[in-house]
């Protein structure tokens, strides 16, 4: 249970809290058996102060006024990690037949032009894949930036964090997403932690199949292509025998199953189910499976076999070709074998946008740089954004580059990537930092100054204190650190001291007088790895 004073919020006019259940902690919230294997209905009553919107993810709700009473009742069996409640200064706004919009004040004209309209498109193109909706209402509330994730998909009410709002492309991928887990999680949910691919791989590949019905093959082919760049590249700094990518991982006693999740869960668990997909010949054979799958199984949690005998059982041509034991291809090696993905879609149907992307990257990174011929090659402003920070990413994997690439690299881009979202902005200046070029360092210190989320503050610490700039990360986290959920804050003290052994009290004297002394705690509980940071995660639940 997440409580924010009022300055943590955009408004800061009232308190706000909210629940985050997945994977185990609603039994914080509430007495549960907080498993997924285990649904149930659930009803619930709650006073609050005048003034603050209470919501819930259940199919009905009714307030009296005068007791400043609300209550909530799902219909619906659900896992105890899908109870979820907000509190705050929340107004509304429909957006669609069955949507409506939460969100502070402040925020609310942007969620609605940003969303009106197209939900509903979404909805329908997934209920012409998969069935009805059954949850009755899709309505979405924008949550502070503290919220821990991206999304959240309870149901009736997706959780989105308001920092996403101004990434477009980033919000309707993410939106679509938690849509998909209204079938594929929600409705049909895995009955252990240890097979979470059944929820997540299954929800990207309904994702992807919706942005293909709405915006195109070529959308989604660079949004997968994206996605698993990142893939390779955890694969890369984890190593290709850690046995967390696996898609059944083994949960050892006392883990916390939010602890895996990982790309292999979404991108890899998405790779096993387009296989799968293609195994059928025709998408559309695959989504009358999955539609079948649903109807069996909905308000039920299921293991891996569950699916893949109802697959085997709906193709009997399949089940003769015994496609399960295929040489290299075998369902048992997909779940259980350590690495990358056996086999990965065929991601042409994108190369008109992905191409000049790689065009652009081998520009930059060919000796010797003929900078002119890079730099009026591609105007950036006419790029999608996962165009972008595909580009950027690779930048920064390729990092620290020489010098003058870095320094032809800003005086070309950096005033057009000023102006663009957030989350092209951060991996620009994770290149600036990563490759220690100090005339645009004071761009970093503006952006931290003005985030309090922790997708956009963690990587940038991460890479300050991997380098040689950790004492101005120190300085710029004393300057901000009040706007901070303790929470985050916590987190950033942990990265901060990684490498101070012992651990002293930090001298304040070499700030300034105002700034409230901070020392970094004797003992870190977890240390973190800074080479892992949310940039190649960016998960939504």
């Amino acid at each position: 249970i997440w409580w924010l004073d009022p300055e943590l919020t955009y408004g800061n006019a009232k308190p706000f809290v909210f629940t985050q259940g997945h994977s185990v902690c609603n039994r914080s919230f509430f007495p549960c058996f907080d498993t997924p294997a285990v649904k149930c209905t659930y009803s619930a009553t709650v006073k609050a102060p005048a003034g603050i919107q209470v919501l819930m993810s259940a199919t009905q709700s009714t307030y009296l006024e005068e007791e400043g009473v609300y209550q909530f009742y799902m219909e619906y069996p659900v896992p105890a990690y899908l109870v979820a409640l907000v509190a705050g200064d929340l107004i509304h706004a429909d957006i669609g037949p069955r949507s409506r919009v939460w969100a502070e004040p402040c925020l609310l004209p942007t969620a609605i032009s940003k969303l009106s309209g197209i939900v509903e498109r979404w909805l329908t193109a997934a209920e012409s894949l998969y069935g009805p909706y059954i949850w009755g209402r899709y309505d979405i509330v924008f949550l502070p930036p503290s919220f821990p994730i991206v999304a959240m998909e309870n149901p009736c009410l997706t959780f989105i964090i308001s920092s996403i709002l101004e990434s477009d492309e980033f919000l309707i991928i993410d939106v679509i997403h938690e849509v998909a887990h209204s079938w594929f999680g929600n409705a049909v949910t895995n009955a252990t932690w240890e097979e979470m691919w059944l929820s997540e791989g299954l929800a990207t590949y309904a994702q992807r199949r919706i942005t293909t019905e709405t915006y195109g093959a070529a959308f989604t082919c660079l949004e997968t292509a994206f996605r698993l760049d990142a893939l390779h590249r955890q694969m890369k700094l984890l190593g290709e025998d850690n046995p967390v990518s696996k898609l059944q991982v083994k949960l050892e006693p006392g883990v916390n199953p939010s602890n895996l999740m990982n790309l292999f869960t979404y991108e890899k668990g998405y790779c096993f189910v387009y296989y799968l997909s293609q195994l059928c010949g025709d998408p559309r054979h695959f989504d009358s499976f999955l539609r079948a799958y649903i109807e069996k199984y909905k308000f039920t949690s299921v293991v891996a076999q569950d699916l893949l005998d109802s697959f085997l059982n709906f193709f009997p041509e399949l089940k003769e070709q015994c496609v399960e034991s295929k040489a290299g291809l075998e369902f048992e090696r997909w779940l259980n074998a350590t690495g990358p993905p056996l086999a990965e879609p065929d991601l042409s149907q994108g190369s008109s946008l992905t191409r000049p992307v790689e065009m652009l990257f081998k520009l930059w990174t060919t000796e010797p740089l003929d900078s002119a011929a890079a730099a009026s090659s591609v105007d950036l402003t006419k790029w999608r954004t996962f165009q972008t920070v595909l580009f950027l990413d690779r930048l920064l994997d390729g990092s620290p580059l020489p010098h003058e690439v870095i320094k032809k690299l800003s005086e070309c881009y950096s005033s057009q990537l000023d102006s663009m979202n957030a989350e092209i902005r951060i991996r620009w200046l994770q290149i600036i930092v990563r490759n220690d070029y100090y005339p645009d360092l004071y761009k970093v210190r503006r952006f931290l100054e003005n985030q309090m989320s922790r997708m956009y503050t963690i990587p940038l610490y991460e890479d300050l204190c991997t380098g040689t700039l950790k004492s101005f990360a120190l300085e710029i986290f004393y300057q901000t650190q009040n706007q901070l959920h303790p929470n985050l804050r916590k987190t950033i003290q942990q990265i901060l001291s990684q490498g101070l052994n012992p651990l002293p009290a930090i001298d304040t004297t070499a700030v300034t007088t105002d700034t409230p002394a901070m020392v970094l705690e004797d003992k870190v509980s977890e240390a973190t790895n800074g080479a892992i940071s949310l940039r190649d995660v960016n998960v939504s639940a």
